[in-house]
């Protein structure tokens, strides 16, 4: 399974950006489907996560403000980024986990926040 990420760029603080992880595979099984982000000198987090019922979660930080989301019939994942900080820059990573399949990440995007 292959996975694209796009939608990242430099935005303003309070603006808003869409991220989209299209999977080369069916998601109508995966288990488990999210973002990562990864600050300069900082570790790798989750940002947001969407499992399969449908149930989702969120880091603190970003709760309110981000919403992930997934499309079964165009197979991506979405995140939807809204009043931007720039402690939110970062390069973002999707990652997919299908069914009985061990999990998949993505090249990353950047993303940038000017304050």
């Amino acid at each position: 399974v292959q996975l694209q990420a796009s939608g990242g760029g430099l935005v303003q603080a309070g603006g808003s950006l869409r991220l989209s992880c299209a999977v080369s595979e069916s998601i109508f099984s995966a288990n488990v489907m999210g973002w990562h982000r990864q600050a300069p000198g900082k570790q790798r987090e989750a940002v947001a996560i969407i499992i399969s019922g449908g149930s989702t979660n969120y880091v603190n930080s970003v709760k309110g403000r981000f919403t992930i989301s997934r499309d079964n019939a165009k197979n991506t994942v979405n995140l939807q980024m809204n009043s931007l900080k720039p402690e939110d820059t970062g390069v973002y990573y999707c990652m997919v986990a299908l069914k009985g399949r061990a999990p998949v990440w993505g090249q990353g995007t950047q993303v940038t926040v000017s304050s």
